[in-house]
């Protein structure tokens, strides 16, 4: 095709469809450049809370700029999950005015990171705490009544994660926890006891400094209540447990963390909202002996490929139960056990 000029009778170019200037779709484009910048300038930050993807970031930890700032994920992000207790790089208005946002350019390696999936046959996991080196159990010793197996939980997701558990029984004025604690005798698992209004405050807050700690506990279990005696100005939503069914509200909608200070000593206590359930379907198998210390050590005379199931031939751990030599709660400890590698054996 030729293309004539206004008023000229020769062609003064060749045109075809070739020449045409077509934009480019915006959402489908590439970026011009696989090269991105290195942000050498960039702040690290704590994030302290994440909320409908935004980040709330602690810039200059420690320092007399210590300040927060509100950030959103960088586009080359978009498939990065952030979580509280991330330790990131971010860029742009970093200065925490009233209206600055800043992007979330790097998510630095983790140490530990606490998931759990929906339930145990979803092996999608989700991210829950990033860079916790504690996890405190809050259970309350009535009302409602402490539920073993989802401690055993618990305690199966922190080994798996690799992160220390702790544990804390509320409402020990209403019931003895003698019974329910005798379950995790024979583990490395300090318990503190609170009831008739007095928390061991002192005692769990020296626990938490120099620490991450994450905080989980069933709905009503005073978990919200115990953080907001250890940081007096978190203001975590706390609620009432039903006389009448012993549940409790959902009062903590989000995961937060909190700095725990005594003196010139802090720690961070991370509080996530009361579940009833927790999905263990990302845990290996192999993994969930790890928080059975006392049946894990007796495991070592078990033969090669031993399932620890009661149809397992010439298990030690079954042996010992049988012969009585792990106490009154051996049996249940060995059923708490099975149970779970039985729900996990895929």
């Amino acid at each position: 095709m030729t293309w004539l000029s206004e008023g000229e009778d020769e062609p003064y170019g060749e045109y075809d469809e070739s020449s045409a200037r077509v934009r480019a779709n915006p959402r489908g484009s590439r970026p011009r450049s696989k090269i991105r910048p290195g942000h050498e300038d960039a702040a690290t930050g704590r994030v302290l809370s994440v909320d409908r993807g935004r980040s709330t970031v602690l810039v200059g930890e420690g320092s007399a700029e210590e300040h927060e700032v509100l950030a959103t994920r960088a586009s080359e992000l978009r498939r990065q999950t952030i979580v509280t207790g991330d330790q990131v790089d971010l860029v742009g208005d970093t200065g925490g005015g009233p209206d600055a946002l800043a992007r979330i350019v790097r998510v630095h390696e983790r140490t530990t990171l606490l998931r759990r999936s929906a339930d145990d046959t979803d092996e999608v996991e989700r991210a829950i705490v990033a860079n916790a080196d504690q996890m405190l159990i809050v259970v309350a010793a009535a009302n409602p009544e402490p539920r073993t197996r989802l401690v055993d939980r618990y305690l199966v997701a922190a080994y798996d994660a690799g992160i220390a558990p702790l544990l804390v029984v509320t409402k020990t004025d209403i019931a003895d926890p003698a019974p329910f604690l005798a379950n995790f005798a024979g583990l490395d698992l300090p318990v503190f006891r609170s009831g008739n209004d007095r928390m061991p405050l002192d005692a769990v807050a020296a626990a938490l400094l120099g620490h991450t700690t994450v905080a989980v506990g069933h709905s009503g279990v005073g978990k919200s209540t115990l953080v907001n005696a250890l940081v007096p100005a978190a203001n975590r939503a706390t609620g009432h447990v039903n006389e009448v069914t012993g549940r409790g509200r959902h009062t903590s909608s989000s995961t937060a963390s909190l700095r725990v200070r005594r003196g010139a000593e802090s720690g961070w206590i991370i509080d996530t909202p009361g579940v009833r359930s927790f999905g263990l379907g990302h845990v290996r198998p192999e993994s969930i002996l790890k928080a059975f210390g006392d049946l894990d050590e007796i495991a070592k005379d078990c033969p090669r490929g031993c399932t620890h199931l009661p149809d397992s031939p010439d298990c030690a751990i079954v042996e010992a139960v049988a012969a009585g030599r792990l106490g009154p709660q051996g049996a249940a400890r060995l059923d708490s056990l099975q149970r779970l590698l039985t729900v996990l054996g895929r």
